[in-house]
């Protein structure tokens, strides 16, 4: 059974030590691919080919290897009847092989094909894995890391997919702008984990929407109110940063807070029935009530945002991680001759109308897709999106964090840079919980 996208994944932790001699990914995207420590010495592969005939092997890699990373080796692997999973990568050792372990009981057969020396851990891991000869990586580590991950991979020529969201801060998601147009120009698919666009059901449900069966749009309102995820109690070895790695969800520099890592999903289907325009600003507020102990770092557990847009329009979205409350997950578009209820893919007013059609998993929707584009020699590229949604979702949280009303254009060239000083298993003291009126906006 497909795990739904709301409930917890264990986590999965891979970092990148191309930064690691006091280098801040300010710097990092202000100088040329040669930024990355190491990088020039790198061995350059040839491109893959773009158009695979169906006889090719594909050769996947997987960086981080959680349950989310663990799900999309295995939709890879179903995706194509000639792929194999010959790389992995993570963090720590342990988790690696919690995965590999699992993804090679058998099921697979030899699509899987990892060898003891094409598992690569530590903090440089992903360069190992991209320069192992794969054609498809797989990121599927914290958001933190997507960036540099994701300019390396598409440097050595590699398709990639990426889950969501792609950054934890504007100049994470200006790095991957730049990168996905690279992809463009290099004709290599980028595919999305914002997996309700892959969807059936949504899909229709939506085209239908944007076709005007509801008329004009002329509100949003989109909720994602769960209970608590997993964390780890903090062991007497672990330094400052593998504390942090572990429990990744609750600092924002890993994960954006929970309402980039898990409310863009809701958000990412208010984009996208908004053709992706984005909001003009939006004012929010939030705090951290309930989740309060060390364990869960310095994150908040509500947030409510009210997003405006040229045209009048107003999204209003919240969230939620609380234990013991009402849970709500529901996206609803309010127009001139009826409203939407996205998640039951069912229309109400002037013209009535239900989703009757087939609902295949949307998780392995979006790798056969990727994996048929790369045959057909036309790779999908969701760069556009996935980019924008996840700056909707930072600037709902730059909102919340500081009291402000945030702009579109501030968001985008916000300065704060996540970025710790360096990359090492050591000290690294939790940031101050964000205070709204107090906490300012760079």
């Amino acid at each position: 059974m497909e795990r739904p996208p709301h409930l917890p994944y264990p986590p999965s932790v891979l970092g990148d030590d191309s930064m690691t001699q006091q280098t801040s990914r300010r710097d990092f995207l202000k100088t040329s691919t040669a930024a990355v420590a190491g990088a020039a010495l790198a061995t350059h592969l040839s491109a893959p080919a773009v158009h695979a005939a169906s006889s090719d092997v594909l050769k996947v890699g997987l960086i981080g290897c959680g349950r989310r990373g663990s799900d999309a080796a295995t939709q890879a692997m179903k995706a194509d009847k000639n792929v194999k999973l010959v790389a992995m990568a993570d963090m720590f050792p342990d988790r690696l092989q919690q995965s590999r372990k699992s993804l090679g009981n058998g099921e697979f057969g030899d699509k899987f094909a990892v060898k003891d020396e094409a598992c690569f851990t530590g903090f440089d891991s992903y360069k190992q894995l991209i320069d192992s000869g794969v054609d498809v990586v797989l990121l599927c580590e914290p958001p933190h890391f997507r960036p540099a991950h994701f300019k390396y991979a598409i440097e050595k020529n590699k398709h990639v997919f990426c889950e969501k969201p792609v950054a934890v801060d504007a100049p994470g998601v200006r790095s991957v702008l730049a990168t996905c147009e690279e992809a463009k120009k290099k004709n290599l698919a980028v595919v999305s984990g914002l997996c309700w666009r892959y969807d059936l059901p949504k899909r229709e449900t939506m085209k239908r929407v944007m076709d005007g069966t509801i008329g004009d749009i002329t509100a949003l309102q989109c909720t994602y109110n769960t209970g608590t995820l997993w964390s780890y109690p903090r062991e007497s070895k672990w330094s400052d940063m593998e504390f942090q790695l572990r429990n990744w969800l609750y600092f924002t520099w890993l994960s954006g807070d929970f309402n980039v890592e898990q409310h863009i999903h809701s958000l990412d289907k208010m984009a996208w029935v908004m053709k992706d325009e984005p909001p003009v600003k939006c004012v929010g507020m939030g705090g951290r009530q309930v989740r309060t102990s060390e364990q869960f770092g310095h994150v908040y557990d509500h947030m409510s945002v009210v997003y405006e847009y040229a045209n009048g329009v107003k999204l209003f979205a919240s969230c939620r991680q609380m234990k013991d409350c009402a849970s709500d997950v529901s996206d609803h578009i309010f127009g001139t001759k009826g409203r939407c209820d996205v998640m039951k893919g069912m229309i109400t007013g002037e013209n009535p109308w239900k989703y009757k059609g087939p609902a295949p998993s949307m998780y392995q929707q979006e790798h056969n897709e990727l994996f048929a584009s790369i045959r057909e020699g036309k790779p999908l590229h969701n760069g556009d999106y996935m980019c924008k949604s996840t700056l909707l979702a930072i600037m709902g949280r730059m909102a919340c964090y500081t009291g402000s009303a945030i702009t579109w254009d501030m968001a985008m060239n916000s300065k704060e840079d996540l970025t710790p000083a360096k990359y090492e298993l050591g000290a690294l003291p939790t940031a101050p919980v964000a205070m709204p009126g107090v906490t300012k906006f760079s």
